[in-house]
């Protein structure tokens, strides 16, 4: 346990400090704990952003639901002149939660051993999902509105291939090692 105050007063950073230790250490051994079976498969890193991805798209998908069907309850959102649908709407409540847990996830869990700045990897993540929101807008426009493939897998195609583009830009850039 945290000592209560360290030598400049700061309790709430060792506090923080503490529980982010035991947090990432325990939801580290949990993931790792399913990974004997694809040990062969998969090298480690990979498992755990498949992991952890997987889980925070779910948190997206989850709170998209609740956002769109609950919250906002299909109206339309309107801010002066400017007018929202309300999937973008729910969109942009899922995208401000995943968006953080994701970089979170990212640093702490999955790429732990990169020593990066924080603010560097953090503003390049914040690229790589804006990119890849526009590539999955552009792809999905492309792939049924110009060459007539059905939307949902077409829909699954591009959630897979974004994950690919991801996983090598995150792993080679955002988080490489030093």
């Amino acid at each position: 346990m945290p000592y209560l105050w360290n030598v400049t007063g700061d309790l709430f950073l060792s506090y923080r400090n503490y529980y982010q230790t035991v947090l990432q250490n325990n939801l580290i051994r949990f993931i790792d704990f399913f990974y004997p079976p694809f040990s062969r498969i998969v090298p480690i890193t990979t498992f755990r952003y498949g992991v952890t991805g997987g889980g925070n798209a779910g948190l997206n998908l989850v709170i998209f639901f609740l956002s769109y069907n609950y919250i906002l309850r299909g109206q339309e959102v309107t801010f002066g002149t400017l007018h929202i649908t309300s999937y973008i709407a729910a969109y942009l409540i899922a995208l401000s939660v995943t968006f953080p847990v994701g970089f979170l996830l990212n640093k702490y869990v999955v790429f732990q051993q990169t020593d990066g700045r924080g603010k560097q990897q953090l503003i390049l993540y914040a690229v790589l999902t804006i990119t890849t929101i526009i590539l999955h807008y552009a792809l999905l426009h492309l792939l049924v509105g110009y060459l007539g493939f059905w939307a949902t897998p077409s829909e699954a195609f591009i959630i897979v291939l974004m994950a690919i583009l991801s996983y090598f830009f995150q792993s080679y850039v955002t988080f490489r090692k030093r």
